[in-house]
């Protein structure tokens, strides 16, 4: 009963929505100012028959999930060694701060001078995601309780075990947390890379040619794609890392 309610919720919340869409197009009158859901729809149908919406759709999601993937994994791995080293963590304490500082679209346009157009999209997901797991792992390592460590010392355990018996555990909800709001952060700034720097087949490349060809349908249908794209890799990651940590508590 409980996910019968929860459907019809969505689905009437979605129609109302979908409703104010529709009268707001009727008031304008201009498809070219904001298109009818249908028009939208028949939008995404005719996108949907070509094969090169679906190679974008794949080459897009392929680099962003590369550059998050590449984020997560240096981010730990940063924190840990600056979790040890206080001289590594002085010298790329001040890296972070300006990473977190400068506007996305500033390191677009200078990484335009470094990066070939297909590498682009992966580095600055990867610029966006390595802030957040650095800071939050790191966080998380220095809050442990003493104690902790110190029954480690005393029953001589390894680094890796203390690591994946006592810290591990300890730092994964917020990990986990973090996580899925730097894969947000990592789609965004990805497909915004994208429509700046243009790769021959991408969803970026997509909403710019349709800007340029004033056919706001597909500009609307392909940020839907976007949105919907965005909610199903965060599903899959969110069950995935859930899942792992379900079983770190067991």
């Amino acid at each position: 009963m409980k996910l019968t309610k929860r459907i019809l919720s969505a689905a009437a919340v979605c129609l109302l929505w979908l409703s104010v869409w529709q009268l707001g197009a009727m008031a304008i009158k201009q498809q070219i100012l904001l298109p009818t859901p249908l028009e939208t729809f028949t939008a995404l149908i005719n996108l949907a028959k070509t094969a090169t919406f679906y190679k974008a759709v794949l080459l897009s999601l392929g680099r962003i999930v590369l550059g998050f993937s590449l984020g997560v994994i240096f981010g730990c791995l940063g924190a840990v060694l600056a979790d040890k080293s206080k001289i590594f963590d002085a010298v790329t304490a001040p890296v972070l701060k300006i990473i977190k500082a400068v506007p996305v679209a500033s390191f677009i346009i200078l990484a335009l001078v470094w990066f070939y157009s297909d590498t682009l999209p992966i580095f600055i997901a990867f610029l966006m995601v390595l802030p957040m797991i650095w800071s939050t792992v790191l966080s998380g390592l220095r809050n442990i309780d003493k104690k902790y460590l110190e029954l480690a010392e005393i029953y001589r355990l390894s680094h890796i075990k203390t690591f994946f018996n006592i810290k591990l555990p300890f730092i994964l909800p917020s990990f986990v947390s973090t996580t899925l709001t730097a894969l947000g952060f990592a789609w965004k700034s990805g497909i915004a890379a994208e429509v700046l720097c243009r790769p021959d087949v991408s969803l970026g490349t997509m909403l710019q040619e349709a800007k340029i060809y004033i056919s706001t349908p597909d500009v609307f249908a392909l940020t839907a794609v976007v949105a919907i794209l965005s909610l199903i890799l965060e599903a899959v990651i969110k069950k995935f890392l859930r899942r792992y940590s379900d079983d770190k508590n067991r």
